[in-house]
């Protein structure tokens, strides 16, 4: 009997090992790049003007970006892409901001695009990749003022980073989480349908091991109070079953003014603009005039 239960004890571990050992993975997955990362559209098919910048990060890694340049820009909007994707996601928000009248940086984090490879992590390193975005942006547009907008990983980025940077002036944030532990226990919730509290507790531990930061330490929803009294527009759909909208109603109750809150009914995540492309536009161009420059 004995060797029976430390035979289903191991088992049970084994398995608990491979589950977090999945979660680590999903949050800091190693970059893998094929041929098809070459096959992305540009600001070239939109019609947009651009120029291919690179910059550098604090610890030395060369970002990529497009700067879409504006004679007199009524500010810049830099654009923040989410956990898996690359700057040409941002194309739409970013093109519509730059007809608006604004100069547009649309750069990869780390390990995504055309940046420097680097193990992707949630949050952590990336909010040293927006501060390099925004210096780099001051010094292209030294007399305009900044906005961001970031989609989700993106989101929750611009939040951290805003809240220690009182050179942003203001901030959209589209399906931004709470928390890093919040946003994973969901996900082991959901997908692996078990309990999340020691696998998130294990997944945690190995993400610091294998990449020396802790994706619980990353919350936006302690930084958010700092961001006042900037503006913040918050975007979630109310059908998000990644980041779920009970994250969006969290970080506004905690976010001081002026603060708006645009739920769209029926979206998924980060799918607010797809929901009404030019209305999405609209409504984040609008912000950003009203407290980066002038309708006029």
């Amino acid at each position: 009997m004995l060797p029976m239960l430390v035979g289903g004890a191991l088992s049970v571990l084994g398995g608990a090992l491979g589950a977090a050992w999945y979660v680590s993975t999903r949050v800091s997955p190693v970059p893998r790049r094929t041929y098809l990362d070459e096959y992305t559209f540009t600001p070239w098919e939109l019609g947009v003007p651009y120029e291919v910048v690179g910059f550098q990060s604090a610890d030395g890694l060369r970002l990529s970006g497009w700067w879409l340049p504006q004679e007199q820009p009524r500010g810049v909007v830099i654009c923040c892409h989410g956990h898996g994707g690359a700057k040409d996601e941002m194309l739409g928000i970013g093109s519509a901001c730059w007809r608006a009248g604004f100069a547009v940086l649309l750069f990869d984090f780390r390990g995504r695009g055309e940046s420097d490879p680097w193990p992707q992590t949630l949050i952590s390193r990336e909010v040293d990749d927006l501060r390099a975005a925004l210096a780099f942006a001051r010094a292209r547009a030294p007399q305009a003022r900044v906005g961001v907008v970031g989609f989700s990983m993106g989101a929750a980025v611009s939040l951290l980073t805003a809240a220690a940077a009182p050179d942003i002036a203001a901030v959209v944030a589209d399906s931004s989480f709470t928390a890093g532990r919040d946003v994973v226990a969901h996900g082991v919730r959901s997908v692996l349908r078990m309990p999340p509290e020691l696998l998130v507790l294990a997944a945690d531990e190995l993400v610091h091991r294998r990449h020396g930061y802790r994706f619980s330490m990353a919350r936006p929803i302690d930084a958010v109070p700092r961001i006042a009294p900037r503006p913040l527009l918050i975007i979630h759909g109310t059908a998000d079953t990644i980041v779920p909208v009970e994250h969006a109603r969290r970080l506004y109750a905690a976010a001081g003014e002026p603060r708006e809150l645009w739920l769209v009914e029926g979206a998924g995540h980060c799918g607010a603009y797809f929901a009404d492309r030019p209305a999405y536009c609209r409504r984040v161009t609008e912000f950003f005039h009203q407290y980066l420059g002038s309708l006029e």
